[in-house]
């Protein structure tokens, strides 16, 4: 799973969000490092949504422009659980590993 798909899951593993609130809660939760344009997000956003990952929750009429919510599905959730652990046995390894090679002190 790419990052931007992990952080957008992430955003909506917390509850529906809107494209631009989207936008802009993928680069808080990313400490701003991960800024997603509308082209990529709407693209990813069908893809996720063809995958099963999430669903449109509603739409809405905001100052003439359809505003659609997004929302993860029970098989999003548990992907997103599944790279989660991934990603938790991995760190282990790379800590234990940075650990026994003599540099524990970058965890001190």
């Amino acid at each position: 799973m790419q990052e931007p798909t992990f952080l957008i899951l992430s955003v909506l593993a917390a509850g529906p969000q809107h494209g631009y609130g989207l936008m802009r809660q993928v680069a808080v939760v990313s400490d701003d490092r991960v800024h997603l344009r509308p082209g990529s997000l709407y693209a990813t956003l069908s893809r996720l949504v063809d995958e099963g990952l999430i669903e449109v929750e509603r739409e809405e009429v905001v100052d003439a422009r359809l505003r659609r919510y997004y929302r993860i599905t029970e098989t999003g959730a548990k992907d997103l659980a599944d790279v989660i652990e991934r990603l938790r046995r991995n760190a282990t390894i790379a800590v234990r590993n940075l650990r026994h090679g003599g540099f524990g002190e970058v965890f001190a």
